[in-house]
């Protein structure tokens, strides 16, 4: 059965592209068939993959407007196991486009279910770090949110509007949704750090993933080379987190079956 993880931030900077692609490489090298999909329309996740969005023949918007199915505009990367379906800036039209249509918040569900489920065991979405039609049918298609978040006050106030979306889009579209937090660019020296770390795991135990992503430069460098931390750095303590983020989830899925 396949899981699907949209990752969101409605904050830039969370490290939430370096996420998707580190994690879904991670949990490729453990054996799981991943396909990313990006989901915004600045086309971060195609670019770190070493796809040039501007010279795109297919993407993203042909399968959300049913011009050819996912599989179809996906792509294989250099890492056996995982997939992508890139994304160029013609996403940004999709909002005009899907205003006008009656159900446009189940699209991109409907275009997932027809993927076999034995294709794939996850499946990652890249989402804009902006609310609109297409985070919404990101949200409405997922079983999971991933939000991934800063040790830092601005961070910890935006944390506030995305959880409040995804209750929304439980209470909305999607019923089956979760949603978890994954400290990210965390940097153990800074006092700031810490303490916004110790007030959330008192208060939000609950929601938080066990693994911490600590700052590691590595982790900005990669995805200007085109390549996951995994092939780009595979020794670091990024690859090294980000491993154990992968195994975290799919431990987690094991114990819910």
């Amino acid at each position: 059965m396949t899981t699907i993880i949209a990752i969101s931030n409605q904050k830039g900077g969370v490290a939430k592209t370096t996420t998707c692609q580190s994690l879904a490489a991670c949990l490729a090298e453990q054996g799981q068939g991943v396909l990313l999909i990006d989901l915004d329309p600045q086309a971060h996740l195609t670019m770190s993959m070493g796809l040039e969005p501007e010279k795109l023949h297919r993407s993203m918007v042909d399968a959300l407007l049913g011009n050819t199915s996912v599989l179809s505009v996906s792509r294989e990367t250099p890492i056996l196991g995982l997939d992508i379906v890139p994304a160029n800036q013609e996403l940004a039209l999709i909002d005009k486009i899907f205003y006008k249509r009656d159900g446009y918040e189940y699209y991109l569900k409907r275009r997932l279910a027809t993927i076999s489920r034995e294709l794939y065991d996850y499946i990652l979405i890249d989402c804009a770090p902006s609310f609109g039609t297409i985070t919404l049918n990101a949200l409405t298609a997922a079983d999971t949110l991933l939000i991934p978040i800063q040790c830092e006050y601005y961070a910890a106030r935006a944390l506030h509007r995305i959880v409040g979306l995804a209750k929304l889009v439980k209470e909305k579209t999607n019923p089956g949704l979760s949603f978890h937090l994954l400290v990210t660019m965390y940097d153990r020296r800074n006092r700031i750090c810490r303490i916004i770390m110790d007030r959330m795991q008192r208060q939000l135990s609950h929601l938080l993933y066990e693994t911490i992503i600590e700052v590691d430069t590595k982790l900005r460098e990669s995805p200007a080379c085109g390549q996951a931390i995994t092939q780009y750095a595979p020794n670091t303590r990024g690859a090294q987190q980000y491993h154990a983020l992968a195994r975290e989830l799919i431990r987690n899925g094991r114990e819910k079956t």
